[in-house]
């Protein structure tokens, strides 16, 4: 069945010209009803980009599975932007002319419900179960050697032993972590000259994405989030440090002695960074120069082991400078076990205390509410010096960046451990008589699973390369990131979800990994950004500024 996806993606990309130019001139972002359209048209620009990046690699890569999956992928988006559009033509700035020129141009509709057919969603999965996998990665050979390395990794260290971890609420055991630190896995993107593995003239994000999607398909507790919080103090670090900085923390960084937590949300103040609350001021301490921290931050996974926090404060009390009046810190305190911690600098240098938060899923590093009490740091501790004072923020949302790319790999390693599993119980469950496999509705969603699985996949190596390029500190790359992030996290909920359907009851017994991989995928759409702000805040807005 032949269906040329870029027919399809052309169309969708004229609506999406057509609103944008709409709702730049007449919504005020951010503001009710706008808000519901605003969200709905960066969902379906999002889900574009991943059908661009899928239609692109099925050209390159132009075996039969991946022509089908991107085929699939194009008709199922121009299936929701109608359902989006349908009934609701003045709030997207269109009228029935100009979707009949578009996306319900005959011929392009008669193609589109041959792809959306039953028939061709079982030929899909039959095709899935002929070549046992999902499709390819379409990797080169150092990238595909770092996925067998710690594919191989997960397998044996991490799989066995992700469960218990998961079903007791346990710390990462120590020889996870001592494993990927005799693998560099810590220092991937730390440049070579101050300790990491990366090359000095050339950044390597996607080699970044690969590894942590593979831990994440071994478990996203245990494994694949810990390369997340040094990489965004790296990344911090590396854009606005000063070289004596550099020099001290990244080969700290990078070979594990030291391991990093992030301080940023406080219980008020979520994604509304700018309004945060926590202070910093100066105060000499026993001779030396420095800060005293104040306040409560919250969901500051893994500051309990953490011996360095990087905490963003207030360090200018004026209230209208908002982001301006930020600066970033790193905290240091001794490692603790367990689901609390309480420390006293010597000689009057203040307190800090943690408490673990229960959390239904996402376990083994443990997010903490953290509250420092004139809790001191020396003046070299204050990322950037005095050129970082009140540059917090920026810096923060440069290693963020990086954060929300890597949690868009985290997001895809979840969903195939989880496509995985459920590939393999259909063909070897069988009801009335045959395989789950068999019957069409499971075939459909296996289809559809691997068809969401490698739009996302190939829409998050594209991003990396992007950033690997020197594209990543601009507002596009920046939007870049946060639009993977946002997609594969939302439909890491449906993949996961989808799975342990297929494993019926025994998918909600916890002795199947489905279970913990279903609550594992709830948290992607909340950290790293919640997906409404991204979606109003971040993406939209850099989407509808070219048409100003």
């Amino acid at each position: 069945m032949t269906f040329d996806s870029h027919q399809g993606l052309t169309a969708v990309q004229k609506i999406i010209s057509i609103t944008g130019h709409h709702l730049a001139q007449h919504e005020p972002l951010g503001e009710a009803p706008s808000q519901i359209i605003v969200y709905d048209y960066a969902w379906i620009a999002a889900e574009l980009y991943a059908a661009e990046q899928l239609a692109t690699y099925a050209q390159k890569n132009s075996g039969s599975l991946e022509t089908a999956l991107a085929g699939l992928f194009t008709a199922e988006l121009i299936g929701h932007l109608s359902e989006k559009v349908s009934y609701h033509f003045q709030a997207w700035g269109l009228d029935e002319k100009q979707l009949r020129e578009t996306i319900w141009e005959p011929s392009l509709t008669k193609k589109i419900e041959e792809i959306l057919s039953p028939k061709n969603y079982s030929r899909i999965a039959k095709l899935i179960h002929e070549k046992g996998n999902g499709g390819t990665y379409g990797l080169n050979s150092q990238h595909e050697m770092f996925r067998q390395t710690f594919k191989k990794f997960a397998e044996e260290k991490v799989m066995p032993i992700a469960e218990k971890v998961h079903r007791q609420d346990l710390l990462i055991p120590q020889e996870i972590i001592d494993g990927l630190k005799e693998l560099g896995c810590f220092g991937l993107s730390i440049p070579q000259k101050y300790g990491g593995f990366q090359d000095d003239t050339q950044t390597d994000n996607t080699g970044m994405v690969v590894v942590t999607e593979e831990l994440s398909r071994g478990s996203l507790g245990i494994a694949g989030s810990l390369i997340t919080r040094p990489e965004i103090l790296s990344k911090a670090l590396l854009k606005g440090g000063t070289e004596e900085q550099k020099q001290k923390w990244l080969p700290l960084l990078a070979s594990g002695e030291k391991m990093a937590a992030v301080a940023v949300t406080e219980p008020d103040f979520g994604s509304d960074v700018a309004g945060i609350k926590v202070t910093a001021t100066r105060k000499d301490q026993n001779g030396k120069k420095g800060w005293v921290i104040n306040g409560v931050k919250t969901w500051c996974t893994f500051a309990g082991y953490a011996d360095s926090l990087m905490v963003l404060c207030r360090t200018d009390p004026d209230k209208k400078l908002k982001h301006k009046g930020l600066s970033l810190f790193i905290a240091e305190k001794p490692r603790f076990d367990g689901h609390s911690f309480s420390h006293d600098q010597p000689n009057g240098g203040g307190h800090v205390e943690g408490k673990a938060i229960a959390t239904i899923g996402y376990r083994g590093m443990h997010s903490y509410e953290v509250s420092f009490q004139d809790y001191w740091v020396p003046e070299e501790n204050l990322i950037g010096g005095e050129t970082g004072l009140g540059n917090g923020f920026y810096l923060q949302m440069e290693g963020f960046s990086g954060g929300r790319l890597q949690t868009a790999a985290r997001a895809l390693g979840v969903m195939q451990a989880a496509f995985e599993k459920a590939l393999q119980y259909a063909n070897e469950r069988k009801v009335f008589g045959k395989a789950i496999f068999d019957y069409p509705i499971n075939q459909a969603k296996l289809a559809r699973m691997a068809a969401l699985i490698q739009a996302a996949r190939q829409a998050t190596y594209h991003t990396s390369r992007l950033m690997d390029e020197g594209k990543g500190d601009s507002p596009k790359g920046q939007m870049e990131a946060s639009l993977v992030k946002f997609y594969t996290s939302k439909i890491s909920e449906w993949v996961t979800r989808e799975a342990l359907q297929i494993h019926g009851g025994y998918g909600y017994a916890e002795e199947y990994a489905v279970s913990r991989y279903f609550l594992d995928a709830r948290v992607f759409s909340i950290f790293e950004g919640a997906e409404e702000v991204l979606a109003l805040k971040v993406i939209a807005p850099a989407l509808l500024k070219q048409y100003l």
